[in-house]
C-alpha cells in the first residue's frame, strides 16, 4: 500500500505553517543558530494533528473509564471460567458489547499518530543537498533548499545523532554540535515519554489484571528506554515533533483528567467520597453529631480491629438546674435536692 497520500498531507501542513510564519515576519535567516520558521512549522504540525484527533482522545478516555468500571465483572468472569479461555473470551466480548465498552479504543489515538510520525520521518529524511527530486510531494525547489539548510542551534533538522561523517559533510554540519543537540533532545524525549505514562498511571492507578499491569509497566519503563537506542536514528526534526507531542499530551491529559476524573478521584470534584475523614472537635467549632469515636489499638498503623472507647456519661444540665422559686442550696453543707415550689 502506497503511503504517498500521507507524505503529501504532512508536506502540505508543514509548508502552510512555514509560509504563515514567514508571512508574519519570522526571519528566514538563523537567529541563535536556529531557523525558527521551520522549527515552529514542525511544532504547529503537532498542534494541527492533535486538534484533529482531540475528539478521538476524549472517546479514548471515556472508553478507559468504562473499562475500569467493568474490572470487577471481568475479574468475576476470569474466576468463573478459569482454564476455559474460549468461553472466557466469548463472555468478555458479550460483556463489552452489552456495556458498550471497546478495549481497542484506548490505543486508537496512538495508532492514528503512527502514520503522521512515519510521514514526517520520510519527508525530513529526504532533506539532502544531493537529492535531485526537490519538487516531490508538493515542494518547490526553493522550499526544499531552504528546509535542507534549516537548523536548531546550528544542528540541521535533517541530521541525527547517528549521522555518518559523509551525511554531516553533505549537510555542512559539525559532528560535535549535532551529537550534543540531538543527545539533549533524545533525553528530553525519553523524560517526557516517561512523564506522560506516569501521569496517567498516578491518576488512574495500576490495573488489577496482570496482563494490563504488565502493559502499563512496558509503557512506563520499556518505551522510554527503547528511545535511548532508536532516538539516535531519528532526525532532529522528528525528535522536535516527538517532544512537542509529549508536552501537548501532558497538558491534554491534565485537562481531561480534571474534566473526566477517574473513579478514585470522583470524591474530589463534589460528589461524595467513599470514606470521608471524621473531623476532630477543637472545642471552638461545630461539635460532631457523635462525639464518641472508636479508638484504634495495635500500634502506629492501627492494624488491629478498632475498639470502642467507654462512653462518658452525659450530664443533663437541665435537670440539675434549680427550678424557678426554689431556695438556694448552700454548697458547703453538701448537695441537697432542691425543694419543690409551694402551691
Amino acid at each position: 500500500m502506497s503511503l504517498d497520500w500521507i507524505y503529501y498531507a504532512i508536506s502540505w501542513i508543514l509548508l502552510r505553517w512555514q509560509a504563515l510564519w514567514d508571512f508574519i515576519g519570522i526571519p528566514d535567516t538563523k537567529v541563535l543558530g536556529t531557523n525558527w520558521s521551520w522549527v515552529l512549522a514542525i511544532v504547529f504540525l503537532v498542534v494541527t494533528v492533535r486538534v484533529i484527533l482531540f475528539p478521538v482522545f476524549v472517546k479514548q478516555i471515556k472508553s478507559q473509564r468504562a473499562m475500569q468500571a467493568l474490572q470487577p465483572k471481568v475479574k468475576a468472569l476470569q474466576e468463573k471460567h478459569k482454564g476455559d479461555r474460549e468461553t472466557l473470551q466469548k463472555e468478555m466480548m458479550e460483556l463489552y458489547k452489552t456495556e458498550k465498552a471497546n478495549p481497542l479504543m484506548g490505543c486508537l489515538p496512538m495508532f492514528l499518530q503512527i502514520p503522521v510520525f512515519l510521514g514526517l520521518f520520510h519527508v525530513l529524511r529526504r532533506l539532502n543537498p544531493a537529492n535531485t527530486q526537490t519538487t516531490l510531494y508538493g515542494w518547490t525547489t526553493e522550499q526544499f533548499q531552504d528546509a535542507t539548510h534549516a537548523s536548531l542551534f546550528n544542528a540541521p533538522l535533517a541530521s541525527k545523532f547517528g549521522s555518518t561523517a559523509q551525511e554531516l559533510a553533505a549537510l555542512g554540519a559539525n559532528s560535535v554540535t549535532v551529537k550534543v543537540v540531538a543527545g539533549i533532545l533524545v533525553l528530553i524525549m525519553m523524560a517526557s515519554t516517561y512523564a506522560t505514562s506516569r501521569q496517567m498511571i498516578l491518576k488512574t492507578g495500576w490495573a488489577e489484571d496482570p496482563q494490563q499491569k504488565m502493559i502499563q509497566r512496558l509503557m512506563l519503563y520499556g518505551i522510554p528506554l527503547s528511545l535511548l537506542v532508536s532516538g539516535s536514528l531519528f532526525p532532529i526534526g522528528v525528535i522536535i515533533y516527538w517532544v512537542t507531542n509529549n508536552l501537548f499530551t501532558l497538558a491534554q491529559q491534565q485537562w481531561v483528567l480534571r474534566k473526566f476524573p477517574p473513579p478514585q478521584m470522583a470524591g474530589r470534584g463534589g460528589s461524595k467520597a467513599p470514606s470521608a475523614p471524621v473531623k476532630k472537635s477543637t472545642g471552638t467549632g461545630n461539635v460532631p453529631k457523635n462525639p464518641v469515636q472508636p479508638g484504634r489499638i495495635g500500634g502506629l498503623f492501627g492494624r488491629n480491629k478498632a475498639q470502642a472507647e467507654p462512653e462518658t456519661p452525659v450530664v443533663d444540665t437541665k435537670k440539675l438546674a434549680p427550678r424557678p422559686g426554689a431556695k438556694p442550696v448552700n454548697p458547703k453543707k453538701g448537695a441537697r435536692p432542691a425543694s419543690k415550689p409551694k402551691g
